[in-house]
Order: C-alpha cells, then sequence, then structure tokens
C-alpha cells in the first residue's frame, strides 16, 4: 500500500481497534496498580471498593451511586466459579464484558434476581461438565471483565455492602494454573505507533467476532495482521509518518463523533439509550437478543463502539441501566461553572430501582472536587427537598447557593466546561420508548 493511502487506513484502524485497546489498558491498569477506591486485583480474584467514588477515582464517566466490585478474569486457566450471595432485595449487577467490550452477560436484581446463585465461567468453545447446580456462561474472550455494582445508601450502608462483597467469589477450578494474561507490547517501539502494535497483539490474541473478522482483515496492510516480531520497530520512516497521520486524524474523528454523534437530542439531553447496542453476537444470562437493543447499521456500528468506550467504558445496556447526558443549557451554549442553572424534574425519572444526576468534567469526564463531597444528587440523596406540587428543582452551579432549598438540592459544577449525566437504574418502559423526556438545563 501507498503511503498516500495509509493515513486513511490507520484512521480506520484506531475507530475500529480503539475499544479493544482502551479497554485493555483498563484490564492492565486494574490488575496492576487498581483504580482509585479499588485496589489491584491479580486475574481471577475481585477487587472491592470499600468506599464511594469521588475525584481520586480518574476513570471515565465513573459512577458515584454504587460501590464497584471488579475482576479481571482470564480463561487460559480453564473454568472459573463465581458465587454470589443473597442480597435480599438490595439491587446490584453483575456486568460482563469482553475484550472488545460486549457486554455479554447480567447478574443480578433484574437479570436473575437477587438469591444465591452458583454459575461457571468458561472459555470460548469449552465442552464439559459443570457442577451441579452451576448457571454456564461462555466468555467471547477468554480475557473479559466483570463489572459489579452494589446499591450503597451512604457512610451508614457500607458495612452490609462490604458483606456481600466479601460473599462473591471467584474461584479457578484448576488451582494450580497460572493466567496468560496480556501480550505485552515492545518498549522499545517509537509511542506514536504504540496504539497499533497493541491492536496487532491483542486482536490476534483475542479474536473478534465473526462478523468482524472481513473488516479486521482488510486492515492488515497497517501492519495490525503481521505475525511474529512488531513491524512498527524499524519501520522506515514515509510509513510511520503516514501511519502517525492517520491516528491523529482517527482520533480527532472519534472526538467528533463522541460530542456530535448519532444519538437523538431532546431538550439538550443526547439520549445514548442505544450507546450500548453494538453487541449482535453474543447472548448469555440477561443480555436480551432484542431487535430493539441492536445497531445494525454496520459502520454506525463501530463507531459508536468506539464513542462508547471512551465516553462511558463499561456502560450498561439500556434496559439495565439508561444514561442520558448533556453539555448544553436550554439556550444551546456549552455548559459551564461561570453560570448558575435550574433543572426541574417533574416528574422525577420513573425507575424500577433508582436514579442520581452525576456531574462530570469536560474533556476527560471525571468527577469534580467540590466543597460539600457531592458528586451526584438523585432520589436517594439526604435532605433534598421538592416542590409543593411533587416535582424537584435542581441548582447547578460552581458557588454554593445562598437559599436553603437551593442549596439541599445543589449540584455542585467545576469552574469550567462540564457534563452531567443521568443514569436511571431499571428504567420504565416510557424511558427506553423515549416518552418521558427530562427537560433542558435552564439559566438562571
Amino acid at each position: 500500500m501507498t503511503s498516500e493511502a495509509l493515513p486513511e487506513l490507520a484512521a480506520r484502524a484506531y475507530i475500529y481497534g480503539f475499544p479493544l485497546v482502551f479497554n485493555l489498558e483498563q484490564v492492565d491498569r486494574y490488575v496492576r496498580e487498581g483504580v482509585g477506591a479499588n485496589p489491584a486485583a491479580a486475574f481471577n480474584t475481585f477487587s472491592h471498593a470499600r468506599t464511594l467514588a469521588g475525584p481520586a477515582d480518574t476513570f471515565v464517566t465513573i459512577n458515584n451511586d454504587t460501590l464497584y466490585s471488579m475482576a479481571q478474569i482470564d480463561l487460559s486457566v480453564g473454568p472459573v466459579a463465581l458465587r454470589v450471595p443473597d442480597t435480599a432485595g438490595r439491587y446490584y449487577v453483575l456486568q460482563f464484558v469482553d475484550a472488545w467490550t460486549d457486554n455479554f452477560a447480567y447478574i443480578g436484581h433484574r437479570a436473575t434476581g437477587t438469591g444465591a446463585g452458583d454459575f461457571l465461567l468458561v472459555p470460548p468453545g469449552w465442552r464439559g461438565d459443570s457442577p451441579e447446580q452451576a448457571t454456564v456462561i461462555t466468555f467471547p474472550t477468554t480475557i473479559a471483565s466483570i463489572v459489579g455494582r452494589w446499591a450503597c445508601a451512604g457512610n451508614d450502608d457500607l458495612p452490609a455492602v462490604h458483606a456481600l462483597q466479601d460473599a462473591t467469589t471467584v474461584t479457578p477450578l484448576d488451582t494450580t494454573a497460572r493466567p496468560a494474561g496480556l501480550p505485552s507490547p515492545d518498549r522499545a517501539l517509537d509511542s506514536d505507533l504504540l496504539f497499533l502494535e497493541m491492536l496487532r497483539l491483542w486482536s490476534q490474541a483475542f479474536p473478534p467476532a465473526p462478523r468482524d473478522r472481513e473488516l479486521q482483515d482488510s486492515l492488515a496492510p497497517a501492519g495490525i495482521g503481521d505475525p511474529g516480531p512488531s513491524p512498527y520497530v524499524s519501520m522506515d520512516e514515509v510509513t510511520a509518518t503516514a501511519l502517525r497521520a492517520g491516528l491523529r486524524a482517527g482520533e480527532k474523528s472519534l472526538d467528533t463523533a463522541l460530542t456530535h454523534g448519532s444519538s437523538p437530542e431532546v431538550n439538550g439531553w443526547k439520549l445514548t439509550l442505544h450507546a450500548f447496542d453494538y453487541n449482535l453476537d453474543y447472548f448469555e444470562i440477561g443480555a436480551l437478543d432484542d431487535p430493539r437493543f441492536k445497531i445494525t447499521d454496520p459502520t454506525l456500528r463501530i463507531v459508536e463502539r468506539a464513542a462508547a468506550a471512551k465516553g462511558g467504558l463499561w456502560g450498561n445496556h439500556a434496559y439495565e441501566a439508561a444514561y442520558i447526558m448533556t453539555y448544553l443549557d436550554d439556550h444551546g451554549e456549552q455548559l459551564t461553572g461561570a453560570h448558575t442553572y435550574a433543572l426541574r424534574l417533574d416528574p422525577t425519572p420513573p425507575v424500577g430501582a433508582f436514579w442520581s444526576i452525576t456531574m462530570y468534567s469536560v474533556p476527560d469526564f471525571y468527577l469534580v472536587e467540590n466543597p460539600i463531597d457531592r458528586y451526584s444528587i438523585g432520589d436517594r440523596t439526604p435532605g433534598i427537598v421538592y416542590d409543593p406540587d411533587g416535582a424537584l428543582t435542581l441548582t447547578i452551579s460552581h458557588t454554593a447557593p445562598d437559599d436553603p432549598t437551593a442549596r439541599a438540592n445543589w449540584l455542585p459544577a467545576p469552574a469550567g466546561a462540564f457534563r452531567p449525566v443521568l443514569r436511571m437504574y431499571e428504567p420504565d418502559t416510557s424511558v427506553l420508548e423515549q416518552t418521558y423526556a427530562v427537560p433542558p438545563i435552564t439559566k438562571t
């Protein structure tokens, strides 16, 4: 392939491969360093956050509603047993995310109820006998993540959640096996081309769904199909320059898709109810094989998958938890801490579990430091004051309001640009069918 054609190919490879690379970088981060309140934990063990997330948890669009329990699973060791406790009705979800960020299974309040249960996690193509009473969950890739969330009402509720976390376990059936882990890229490589090297190694170690094989093969001239030693280590400068230019273009294109994507917009809110609907192939327990939650356009599906990874890695399908977000006020202008805003919810979001609005900085989508340590507000927030007619009016600002009611209903914002996210856990059908509309955030 000529150097003139390589930039366009590298840009396409970036969009295609971003979910895999970004996801597995976070998997590696959890195993080696942990993230914020979640300490590091080896493959096939749980890492439990013991406190609700805060600004120290530098993970994109992390929630402040639940305690996280994370397990990076490597089934190169063979089947792994998972046991969950009886939560006595408490909301929780264990979400299963493969290497390409497909949500392929759910365990918890909505999917399986809140009773105790035993499950057997098995690698692709596994054939064997499972323990009695265990439900088998087949993984699409040998490495995948369990993203656990436990509803927590605040500090007084922490001990009860900790007990449930401690009773949730994963145990390889072969206790002597050692996980293979992630293939390591050549550290002598030019950092500008490291993305392609990680895509090369990881796409071969963790093959995509069969429907994506043709697309992946079409990107082979960028080097990602090469076996053996890295083609990027001693690459000629003309080719390397062309690839770098393409990767930069792909990154810019992804940022554009993230802020101007295909999701419908109502009252300034992006209804990202289908942002995670790119899994068309793998439906284990709790994952709905339903045309309403499938992106069928093949080009759009790849772009949406990349945007979902960058804007909200490990987000749930909307039928588990619906996320909508906004950057704009009622005048169509970027939300910023230079102004004060109001959001009147009448009625409040209809849900089977609970709802919240969480504040994030732009462009990194992290939680924001503030003087009252409030990072989200919702139906479980102590002390919120409803309007006489039952509606709820929230104040969003960088500076604390003087009015006592406004202060009780205050969601602190950063000084600069920000993006609130409304989460609705187990949303009502009216949310999924978009007959329930959230009003705009108004500048006051």
